[in-house]
């Protein structure tokens, strides 16, 4: 007799997957390592930046009172008594119309309080005139202005990114504290697939989903361990999803989760003793993906239509493996955008459109069906449309998900 399963909404199954999502704990690793890594501590100012007061541009530091009543008419003249570089600094005291030829980064001489940039000034062999007064720290960069000592900069939780990876270096951590990776793992089912070096035969396809996931991880700085393809065959695939379960922390299946007389994997979870924490999503594409845990690691089946796939990818294990990973937006960032084109299928679930969104207007990537591969490999967003309606026009207003977006959203909202 064939299983009947109940849907749930898209909210309750996120939140389940995300309760149910544990940290592993930590590691330190090298800086040049440390990109797309989870931070496990808060980086803390050690000293103010900039350092000292400095010059952010290539002139002359002057004392700014002495610039008082420059005009074109009367113009002032300065005596050049030292010049620096970056990464030097001036024995000079100035005084009076002194002036210290300075390069952009370098701290000002004692008591400078101002910089006169070069085009300002007519040189001559060692003085300059100026037509222009200066106020008291004018073209200076303080000391601190960007971030005081003390200062929390980056809190735990956040992604590395190559920004954050030039703060670490700035204040000194050439080795960095960082959520461990979730071992992942990924099997594709079904005897119609193929390997993506074989030749198509009649009935067969290649397999497109575990390239795709396994690229879906990588952006995420998640390598995988793949475990080829399997087979209908419920005892040989029970021992191969057994195997790779002990293997990971978590797996990802993908087909064999409808109920058809070919789809297995439920019965497979029961063999294995998993908590099954939803076996059907009320949404669409991908209503049959199902989410279960045995022994503390997630086991996720994923539908074997592309589009679906891919979504519920995004969906569910995205923020899953995030969160086991210590961060703290999990979620991808929601926006909302200008429908461009007419979309009149009513959506009796919650249903996810892959679409090209322009920073304003969203329109469909193309063909939508589940089965669809080239509308994914086009859009950089999921229109989303709420249950119940009955078609959208073009200018209307819609929610839109944003994919690949580096640093997600802490709250679910859709």
């Amino acid at each position: 007799m064939m299983e009947q399963r109940k849907p749930i909404p898209v909210s309750e199954a996120v939140r389940k997957v995300v309760e149910h999502a544990g940290k592993l704990g930590h590691e330190r690793v090298k800086l040049e390592d440390s990109d797309q890594r989870i931070l496990a501590e808060p980086i803390v100012a050690g000293h103010p930046v900039p350092p000292f007061d400095r010059s952010p541009y290539d002139g002359f530091a002057i004392i700014a009172a002495s610039s008082a009543g420059a005009s074109g008419d009367n113009r002032i003249t300065y005596k050049i008594v030292d010049q620096i570089g970056a990464g030097a600094v001036s024995e000079k005291k100035l005084s009076g119309n002194e002036a210290v030829r300075i390069m952009t980064g370098a701290p000002l001489p004692e008591n400078a309080d101002a910089v006169v940039m070069f085009e300002q000034t007519v040189e001559a062999e060692d003085s300059f005139t100026i037509r222009k007064s200066f106020e008291p720290l004018e073209n200076v960069s303080l000391k601190g202005e960007d971030v005081a000592q003390g200062e929390t900069v980056i809190e735990s939780g956040s992604s590395i990114h190559p920004g954050t990876v030039a703060l670490l270096a700035t204040f000194g951590y050439s080795t960095v504290k960082v959520a461990k990776q979730p071992v992942v793992g990924i099997l594709s089912t079904g005897t119609e697939l193929l390997d993506v070096s074989e030749p198509l035969v009649p009935g067969k396809i290649r397999n497109s989903n575990g390239p795709m996931i396994a690229a879906q991880l990588k952006r995420m700085g998640i390598s995988c361990k793949t475990y080829g393809l399997s087979a209908d065959q419920l005892d040989e695939s029970f021992e191969t999803v057994k195997r790779a379960a002990a293997e990971t922390d978590c797996l990802i299946t993908t087909g064999g989760v409808s109920v058809g007389d070919f789809d297995f994997l439920p019965a497979i979870y029961e063999r294995l003793g998993a908590k099954v924490l939803f076996n059907k999503v009320a949404m669409r594409p991908g209503s049959v993906t199902t989410v279960a845990v045995a022994d503390g690691k997630f086991l996720f089946g994923l539908s074997g239509n592309p589009s679906a796939c891919f979504t519920g990818f995004e969906l569910f294990v995205r923020p899953a493996l995030l969160k086991i990973m210590g961060a703290e937006n999990l979620y991808l960032p929601k926006t909302r955008a200008i429908l461009s084109e007419d979309f009149t299928k009513a959506n009796p679930f919650t249903r996810f459109i892959r679409a090209i969104y322009d920073g304003r207007n969203v329109s469909p990537a193309g063909f939508n069906k589940s089965n669809a591969v080239a509308s994914i490999a086009k859009g950089n967003a999921l229109i989303v449309l709420p249950p119940g309606t009955r078609g959208f026009k073009s200018g209307d207003e819609v929610d839109v998900l944003l994919i690949g977006v580096e640093e997600g959203s802490p709250t679910w909202t859709i």
